[in-house]
């Protein structure tokens, strides 16, 4: 993992991380008159009788909002909207070098989840999509929930459905490599903020049937009355509360929590080949080398680039986002969110570039125990995820294109030279 300094942190960020630049050409009288007045009148004109339009003559399809209240911002917590800015811009920065798509970040000085919501609607013209970014539970669900139901465009809370759709891929070929079946497995989920109810809602999706989830007071159980209407939905009948109790015999463990929780003795009493996710940073519920000195036969993520496996959420983002706005999607669907899990699922078992095992320093990788999630530099993501996404909505009847040619798609893409 690369080292840094504060003052190298500061300095790098000095002016911001992103700007405009002008796409058309605008070097005469004549470019003027077409940019501006009077010629912009006609894309205007054309606009007014169809607003579907815009994804052709303005920017609409290749831009997005990355939006925030700074209420839940990385580790810091809720250090308000403009202490959220550099972060908002860092997400605008991977949008476009992992995906060609262009990002304004804008931070809400708004608390009121209503209030944000009319905010969203009120600037959604001008986007083809809206990355929802770093706002704290519950009151993520509750936007999130009526923007999808309130606009036209693609909307995504990445703290939730990013870390649910990559951790759906890992989930996907630890069962193939355990050889295990998705209606037998017992999942415990340490963690029931926004990334602990979406990815405990896709391991649902995608068959899953024994889940218990615990928050800061224990295991979600016909005991509690203290629940919020989130948490409700994974009540199960049991006496257990601790942890520990809850690892016994299970086969995957998810850690959204907090630093060392999860201890070598709970590890040692998991079911055969255990899939352990300790994604709390920077300090994981447990290290991998931890994991190692009590099972040879755990299949370990984490959230740290210093380890193989990592859950890094620039894996599905902008991904999913350059194939929703490629076909003009009006949302981001449960089929769209699997397809993207199922294509990293399915690019983790091909054989690895060059350029990840250099990147890597591991000449003889390859998909395994030891490998099952896609390193977040394989140039192949792109190629796998935004098409299987873009083929969704179509197939879904999201999307407002008349036609959809995979392999022409993928052509496409290779014109974004990324």
């Amino acid at each position: 993992m690369a080292t840094y300094t504060k003052q190298e942190a500061l300095d790098y960020h000095i002016g911001g991380k992103i700007g405009t630049f002008v796409k058309t050409p605008f070097n005469s009288a004549k470019d003027l008159t077409l940019a501006y007045s009077p010629g912009v009148a006609e894309p205007c004109k054309e606009i007014e009788k169809d607003k579907n339009l815009a994804f052709k003559y303005t920017n609409k399809k290749n831009l997005v909002a990355v939006i925030s209240d700074g209420s839940a911002v990385l580790g810091l917590g809720d250090i308000g909207a403009i202490a959220s800015k550099p972060v908002m811009e860092g997400k605008a920065v991977l949008f476009k070098k992992f995906a060609g798509l262009d990002a304004f970040d804008i931070e809400i000085n708004e608390s009121d989840p209503d209030k944000i919501v009319e905010i969203c609607k009120a600037i959604s013209p001008t986007f083809g999509g809206i990355n929802l970014e770093d706002i704290k539970a519950p009151k993520c669900f509750y936007i999130e929930k009526r923007l999808k139901e309130e606009t036209d465009i693609a909307i995504m809370h990445d703290d939730q459905h990013g870390t649910a759709i990559i951790t759906t891929a890992g989930l996907i070929n630890a069962l193939k490599i355990s050889k295990k079946r998705v209606e037998d497995l017992k999942v415990v989920v340490n963690g029931s903020g926004a990334a602990g109810i979406a990815c405990a809602k896709m391991y649902k999706n995608l068959g899953v049937k024994n889940i218990i989830m615990l928050d800061s007071k224990g295991v979600i159980n016909d005991k509690r009355d203290d629940l919020t209407e989130e948490k409700r939905e994974f009540i199960i009948k049991t006496d257990i509360s601790t942890l520990s109790q809850a690892l016994d015999g299970a086969d995957m463990f998810l850690g959204l929590s907090k630093g060392g929780v999860l201890t070598k003795e709970m590890v040692k009493t998991m079911a055969k080949d255990p899939i352990i996710f300790a994604l709390a940073n920077p300090i994981p519920e447990i290290y991998p080398y931890e994991v190692r000195e009590v099972r040879d036969d755990a299949m370990i993520g984490t959230g740290r680039s210093d380890y193989l496996n990592q859950v890094n959420n620039v894996l599905g983002f902008p991904y999913i986002f350059r194939g929703a706005l490629d076909v003009g999607a009006k949302f981001i669907t449960e089929d769209m969110k699997m397809a993207a899990a199922i294509a990293l699922a399915d690019l983790a078992r091909l054989e690895v570039s060059d350029e990840v095992k250099k990147i890597v320093g591991k000449d003889d990788l390859e998909f395994g125990k030891d490998y099952f999630i896609p390193n977040p530099f394989d140039k192949r993501v792109l190629f796998a995820v935004a098409p299987a996404v873009a083929k969704a909505a179509f197939e879904g009847g999201v999307a407002r294109v008349d036609k959809f040619d995979e392999e022409e798609y993928k052509k496409e893409l290779k014109k974004l030279n990324l």
